[in-house]
């Protein structure tokens, strides 16, 4: 049974805490935020440095705020505690890249929350696409302003998701990108963003973004061989569409098996641990997010 801690109970290490309970190989037994108050179910901390002393843990869940993973993901890992770090991976691509060097120095594995990828609909929208040749791949993430965000923009909090998606789901990487961004009602970051990319097989992306929504979308829409397939992230649902003539087309559903995202990650996540195949995102991955935003 691996022991795990969750660092920063916000809403993302709540989550974390809950869904912890149902992974089969794990057992929280502590949890640490100076600012927390309540009943864990488990040893609470409100010292990172004094959890680290006191308890024998296999790994940690890092979900502070993104200003402080950097310290808090170095701290765990000169304990030898392997390290699940809620995306973005740090405040910058310098900062992500000090992460992964201590990491590897250090000998621990470690992975970044890139929680779109265990999306039931994102895992059955790859699985169609598996012998067919993309064209365009279009994400669309929009919602009212979270007022729990604080310290990043709309481009670490929602683009890093789709930035992580593109590069996934074609398994290419970005050769080009190109962002609008603007701010509308964010104190001091961008609310709203549109990105392009041209991709190293030859198809192109495009995300829209944006904190400026009064309701909440997520989708995917992926042009490839054959038609088009459009994923709702929310619902759980996938769509393939194909033309008919010039003038119709066929809709098909698709089979999607739902369960929880969070879940599906943190099982990947052990399954890193135990020296298993994993599509969990690596710390390379979230170093090349935070490179296009930046």
């Amino acid at each position: 049974m691996l022991k795990f801690a969750v660092i920063g109970l916000g809403v993302m290490g709540k989550n974390h805490a809950r869904a912890l309970k149902n992974v089969a190989d794990a057992k929280l037994v502590a949890t640490c935020d100076p600012f927390a108050s309540g009943d864990f179910c488990c040893k609470h901390y409100g010292d990172l440095d004094k959890m680290l002393e006191s308890e024998d843990l296999d790994a940690a869940v890092i979900a502070t705020p993104t200003f402080a993973h950097k310290d808090a993901a170095i701290k765990c890992a000169q304990k030898g505690v392997n390290l699940l770090i809620e995306k973005p991976l740090a405040s910058s691509a310098p900062q992500a890249r000090e992460i992964a060097e201590a990491a590897k120095k250090l000998g621990i594995k470690a992975a970044v929350g890139h929680v779109e990828r265990f999306n039931p609909a994102v895992c059955a929208l790859k699985n169609e696409l598996a012998q067919r040749r993309i064209y365009e791949i279009h994400t669309t993430r929009i919602s009212p302003f979270p007022t729990r965000i604080g310290d990043v923009g709309v481009l670490a909090d929602l683009a890093v998701h789709d930035i992580d998606l593109i590069r996934f789901i074609s398994g290419e990487e970005i050769l080009s990108s190109h962002i609008l961004k603007s701010r509308r009602i964010h104190a001091s970051c961008e609310d709203s963003a549109n990105l392009s990319f041209e991709l190293s097989g030859g198809a192109t992306a495009c995300a829209r973004v944006s904190w400026l929504s009064p309701f909440k979308k997520r989708t995917i829409e992926v042009v490839c061989e054959g038609g088009v397939f459009e994923a709702d992230l929310i619902s759980q649902e996938l769509k393939f569409y194909t033309n008919l003539d010039a003038n119709s087309f066929s809709q098909k559903t698709c089979f999607v098996k739902k369960s929880e995202a969070l879940s599906g990650e943190l099982n990947a996540f052990t399954s890193l641990l135990k020296g298993q195949n994993s599509d969990i995102a690596t710390l390379e991955d979230g170093i090349r997010t935070l490179e296009v935003i930046s």
